[in-house]
């Protein structure tokens, strides 16, 4: 915990005018006791090069966001991790290529859970979760970012419910072989347009309703979102966006998008990423644009260690130079789509080693931070616990109940 953050906290510097108003001031040790009584599960958590191995070990201290100590620090106990595959061609070889990079993913996030089992369980199912936190084990889920992996079937499904994922996002930036994406690629020559969701991709919906899986409608462009959450039975997640009425960004979700989101029953769970909250600094902007020039010239996956430890390092430099994004302004995100939708329908994500964090929320060990914005914002406690999991957990629940039908 960064008590320069807390002070800040404390001293109304984080505060913005939002749906709740602050009532009184509420001490560190108010949000400490009351945080500890919350079940808090950050639904959208990606893990790292060499994740698992001597490159980066979650039981120790690391530099990433989120790791086991971190998680503690800051009371935050269940994260899904994520099976993660950017987008490529539509062939094949590529598929194949895919289907290795989930793999690898997946085996990266049995050797953490295997490595610590006194520590952190995995969870397939919402009962699960309860009981790994009676326990006091930290808590892990999996989630599947881009259908793209399964390649051009759904003959793997079962093979990844029984691992224990738990959502899939239909695609992320690109379109692929089940969906449109809201951030279509020209590279790629994807249509400007979202065509909707393709014969494979109903099925794809289908299957996962009938294993239990969440459908993720995060990344997904509007038309082929509507269309899943048409046909979906059960309750859909989008796992990670924020509120287009709050700040203009291709991967947050408009009214109409929102308001379909709750008529299915669904959660939209809100992600602390800078640049889905609010606009950076023109300042902050340049200057993270010459850092990724300098380092980042043949994109992350390709860079050295050396040169990505050195551009995350400048870029935090930078961001003591600059107006930052904030974690109240996260919290207005929250605000929004819980006065638009009710409470029942909103919950909360980091995108931490995915680029996401806010000033006030920029890893794990600073989770209380999050609950303590909300109790001075003048959520109750029942409120904060629906946010913080409540909600997930209820449609992790019947998603189960559709399967089991």
């Amino acid at each position: 915990m960064r008590l320069s953050t807390l002070s800040l906290l404390v001293s109304g510097m984080f505060f913005s005018a939002g749906l709740f108003a602050a009532d009184k001031p509420v001490t560190e040790a108010e949000a400490r006791a009351l945080h500890a009584q919350i079940l808090t599960i950050d639904t959208h958590v990606d893990i790292g090069r060499g994740y698992a191995t001597h490159l980066l070990d979650p039981g120790g201290f690391t530099k990433a966001q989120v790791d086991l100590p971190k998680m503690r620090a800051g009371g935050l106990d269940a994260v899904f991790l994520i099976v993660y595959v950017g987008q490529g061609a539509l062939n094949t070889e590529a598929y194949q290529q895919a289907a290795a990079t989930a793999e690898n993913s997946y085996q990266a996030i049995k050797r953490m859970l295997d490595a610590y089992p006194a520590q952190v369980g995995l969870a397939r199912t919402a009962a699960d979760v309860e009981k790994l936190h009676a326990e006091g084990k930290r808590i892990v889920l999996i989630g599947m970012e881009n259908a793209y992996p399964l390649g051009d079937s759904i003959a793997a499904i079962p093979k990844w419910a029984e691992r224990g994922i738990r959502y899939v996002g239909l695609t992320h930036i690109g379109h692929n072989q089940f969906s449109g994406s809201s951030n279509p690629r020209a590279d790629l020559n994807d249509s400007e347009t979202d065509p909707g969701l393709s014969a494979l991709g109903r099925q794809l919906v289908t299957a996962l309703n009938q294993h239990g899986i969440l459908i993720d409608v995060s990344h997904v462009g509007k038309k082929s979102m509507l269309e899943a959450i048409k046909l979906s039975k059960a309750p859909v997640i989008a796992s990670h966006s924020g509120a287009v009425s709050v700040h203009a960004n291709l991967r947050n979700l408009d009214d109409e998008q929102l308001d379909a989101i709750k008529a299915n029953g669904g959660v939209a769970q809100m992600v602390a990423f800078r640049s889905y909250v609010a606009e950076l600094d023109p300042g902050l902007a340049a200057g993270i644009a010459a850092l990724r020039q300098q380092y980042l010239a043949k994109g992350w996956a390709d860079t050295s260690e050396a040169d990505r430890n050195a551009y995350s390092e400048a870029v935090q430099q930078l961001r003591t130079q600059h107006p930052d994004v904030t974690l109240a302004q996260f919290i207005d995100h929250i605000d929004y789509t819980v006065k638009r939708l009710g409470i029942e329908h909103v919950g909360i994500a980091s995108d931490f080693d995915g680029g996401g964090g806010v000033q006030g929320w920029d890893d794990a060990s600073e989770t209380l931070n999050v609950t303590w914005e909300l109790m001075r914002k003048g959520y109750t406690k029942d409120q904060i616990q629906a946010l913080w999991g409540g909600n997930v957990l209820r449609i992790l629940r019947q998603a189960e109940q559709v399967a089991a039908k």
